[in-house]
């Protein structure tokens, strides 16, 4: 290397960080489904998912340990997907998350 010039570090594109920290924080990947789910629309759920999917070891992967077809999961979580509840939930058990329900925050009368 030339003196004066420093090498750069290597680039990650924003998908691929993305990725890794849903890979390396599971409750980050559950309190980035829950900002999806209280804040999007059905799309989003399913980019949300795809992302999911795609850090815990893609659709081969998780169809092996959900014991789901994988075509019938690639169609599950294609843009027009629409997830049934067993699905779902098997989904996002293989993914260590489980669905819940919490009461809408109202706010206090003034």
């Amino acid at each position: 290397m030339k003196q004066g010039k420093r090498a750069l570090p290597p680039s990650v594109s924003h998908e691929d960080s993305t990725l890794a920290s849903l890979r390396a924080d599971p409750e980050f990947g559950a309190e980035y489904l829950n900002a999806v789910l209280e804040d999007g629309d059905q799309e989003e759920l399913m980019l949300a998912l795809r992302r999911l999917a795609a850090a815990y070891g893609g659709v081969a992967g998780l169809a092996k340990s959900t014991r789901l077809n994988a075509t019938s999961l690639y169609r599950t979580l294609s843009r027009q997907g629409n997830p049934e509840l067993k699905s779902l939930s098997a989904l996002l058990e293989a993914m260590g998350m489980r669905l819940a329900v919490r009461p809408i925050q109202k706010s206090s009368p003034r």
